[in-house]
């Protein structure tokens, strides 16, 4: 390569020498809070130094498809104001771990087809894309890199690239931003967390630019991901002041990867076992008066609701649960399975004794969505046996099925029924204010 750009923040961002480099990031490698396996072509991270954000950075770098050989970096500008998206016409970019390629037949197509412009001074000082370089180079043996650098620009520009390019499996996509800024740590924490499930829940509608530094990128990642029904998984969050120690000044980083389909299915696939252990433990905690921490998946700190029942030699010994997330999903699950043992008004609290004896059957709700009907003809007709669980609503009643009810209640009309009876309606009961809702879930036994 004969034109390479230079680092500009070596030394400052991340260090200068090329073994003090490679240290740092192997400690990042051996201090990784992240156990998930799945790899992914699309990943959040953020871009302070090393010290306050390197590993969390590390941790989705890591989480990309090693199979990637092109690897779009889309971050802020925070140095040059410019409209559009920023190109650099070098051939590579060096950093003390060596020369990474710029894959300038994409660039051209970047230009060509949706307006970007080649502008290295927007580039020069720019640590946004850089201080992903080095993370790039310990984690990717052989990969070129597409830098994309946002000035004033429409989030649909950056949905539209990642469409463009998502289909064929050798790209991938690093969204490089930052989240809060200069709040006191109370704040911070608060903003982050807000900004966090509207990424999660892929419901970014009213998402300010205060909230993150590269808002346009991670709008349109989420985008993306919301309109193929994929999931942003999290990896973690954290803030500078771990570091400073200052609670006063903060900067939130958060870190998070594309999953190609629901979360609740993720679930299922890659934390089935942690979660039943989790409420297993929450269970013995009560009864043993234990006090054990408890590690659990990043992912379970999203806002989810949950049932958990409890069987004892195939009969049912306990079931409490959540219609509607409004909180953790691990707190969710905590209380659920304390609940479903001590605290269900149909069975007497669970003893020692019987521990050894309980199956755990956790059910993952998806949100409720409203059944828009005429008549209770029309609501029997939409409802779907085996996959809907059905909540019903009129005035203080109120009532919900799984979908493993239509196993002991097949038939449309009986489970209609016997869910109005549980409302503590008349099982010909049916007004202009009856509301119904479906939902499904994803099953842990």
């Amino acid at each position: 390569m004969e034109k390479v750009k230079q680092s500009s923040v070596a030394g400052s961002f991340y260090p200068a020498d090329a073994t003090e480099l490679k240290n740092q990031i192997e400690s990042f490698k051996e201090n990784s809070k992240n156990t998930y396996t799945v790899p992914a072509r699309a990943v959040i991270v953020p871009h302070a130094g090393f010290v306050y954000s390197g590993r969390l950075a590390y941790e989705g770098i890591s989480q990309l498809d090693k199979n990637i050989e092109n690897l779009f970096i889309i971050a802020p500008a925070h140095k040059v104001a410019f409209e559009g998206l920023a190109l650099s016409d070098y051939e590579g970019w060096n950093t003390p771990l060596g020369d990474v390629e710029i894959n300038q037949e994409l660039n051209k197509e970047l230009e060509e087809k949706f307006g970007a412009r080649y502008n290295n001074i927007a580039l020069e000082n720019e640590h946004s894309i850089e201080v992903q370089l080095p993370l790039i180079q310990q984690v990717f043996e052989n990969v070129k890199i597409v830098p994309v650098l946002v000035g004033m620009e429409k989030p649909e520009t950056i949905e539209n690239i990642i469409g463009a390019y998502y289909g064929d499996s050798k790209n991938g996509f690093i969204i490089s931003s930052d989240l809060s800024h200069f709040l006191n740590e109370v704040q911070s924490r608060k903003i982050d967390i807000m900004t966090a499930q509207m990424i999660e829940a892929c419901n970014t509608d009213n998402f300010a630019p205060q909230q993150a530094c590269g808002m346009v990128g991670i709008l349109g990642l989420v985008g993306f991901a919301k309109k193929n029904n994929y999931s942003l998984i999290r990896i973690d969050m954290a803030n500078s002041s771990v570091e400073t120690g200052d609670k006063s000044n903060v900067v939130g980083y958060g870190c998070w990867f594309m999953y190609e389909g629901e979360k609740n299915n993720f679930l299922k696939e890659h934390c089935s076992d942690r979660i039943k252990e989790i409420c297993d433990l929450s269970i013995k905690s009560r009864l043993q008066q234990m006090h054990e921490k408890i590690n659990y998946p990043q992912v379970l700190d999203e806002v989810g609701a949950c049932f958990v029942t409890l069987e004892k030699e195939g009969k049912l010994r306990g079931c409490i649960g959540s219609i509607v997330g409004y909180r953790s999903l691990i707190e969710d699950l905590l209380t659920n399975a304390q609940k479903a043992a001590f605290a269900d008004p149909r069975f007497k609290p669970v003893t020692n004794e019987e521990l050894e004896k309980l199956d755990i059957d956790v059910s993952i709700l998806s949100n409720p969505k409203l059944i828009k009907f005429e008549d209770e003809s029309d609501l029997l007709n939409q409802m779907e046996p085996e996959k809907d669980g059905i909540i019903i609503r009129d005035g203080k009643h109120q009532a919900v099925f799984l979908p493993s009810v239509w196993e002991q209640l097949p038939d449309k009309k009986e489970f209609l029924n016997a869910l109005k009876l549980k409302a503590g309606l008349r099982p010909e009961h049916f007004s202009n204010t009856f509301e119904a809702y479906r939902f499904e879930t994803v099953n842990i036994k």
